[in-house]
């Protein structure tokens, strides 16, 4: 498979999200009722808004946030592919997307035609990136211009979408495929549903990066399945401030 893909033409990425403020009651009013309107219509089987703010909101760019997106890149040294990785987190979700922006406009000056790469990136990280963005009133990159692109068209390698073949009704979730491919990854000690509780109650950020990075390796690994050379070894991934 993609033979006309080249690893290092690739943005590899993931984010992770919140919910914007604490709890529900964090919330101004009109906010409180848009939400409780939003589950009624999209998740009535939910039940109490107040619960399902804590454990849903995060994945809508309306009511969430992000408070972290690594980024990697393909290089090769020595005759092997390595994969650079970098972080960028923080509180005041502005300032990380303005920074994200900055990679992707210099990402974009040196590789003019590369890809974002990710698992689910289509439907989920891109468009919230892109949300995001415009609600802090920041200008979008090139790249991230993609409104009114055919699905064809879209400058992204999604590998939930290689693995669809088609099938648009297949959901597979990156760890389910990293064990069906044989990608041996590191036991995590949190995963996506934990992301809210150990950012409010604990504020642990370099917590959620580590977890954001291995997602990041994770597809990194499955590319290198998919064009059918070697794995990357541990000592082939670069971690980055």
């Amino acid at each position: 498979m993609l033979p006309n893909i080249s690893l290092d033409q690739l943005l590899l990425l993931d984010i992770e999200t919140t919910p914007a403020v604490a709890t529900f009651n964090n919330l101004p009013d009109n906010m409180q009722s848009l939400w409780t309107d939003k589950i009624a219509k999209t998740l009535p089987e939910s039940g109490d808004a107040t619960e399902a703010y804590a454990e849903r909101a995060g994945i809508y760019a309306e009511f969430g946030k992000i408070v972290c997106i690594s980024v990697g890149f393909f290089y090769v040294e020595n005759g092997r592919y390595q994969l650079r990785i970098k972080s960028i987190h923080g509180d005041d979700e502005k300032v990380l997307l303005n920074s994200f922006l900055e990679l992707v406009n210099k990402f974009h000056t040196k590789f003019p035609r590369f890809q974002f790469a990710g698992h689910n990136i289509k439907e989920f990280d891109i468009p919230f990136i892109c949300r995001r963005s415009v609600i802090h009133q920041l200008s979008l990159p090139l790249p991230l211009q993609i409104h009114g692109f055919k699905p064809w068209e879209l400058p992204m390698l999604d590998t939930m979408q290689l693995w669809r073949f088609g099938d648009f009704k297949n959901y597979t979730s990156l760890k389910l495929l990293t064990a069906i491919m044989g990608i041996p990854t590191p036991k995590d000690d949190i995963d996506g549903s934990m992301v809210g509780r150990v950012y409010w109650q604990d504020h642990d950020l370099d917590r959620i990066a580590s977890y954001c990075q291995k997602d990041v390796v994770a597809v990194g690994q499955l590319l290198m399945r998919f064009k059918g050379v070697p794995l990357l070894e541990a000592e082939d991934v670069v971690y980055t401030k």
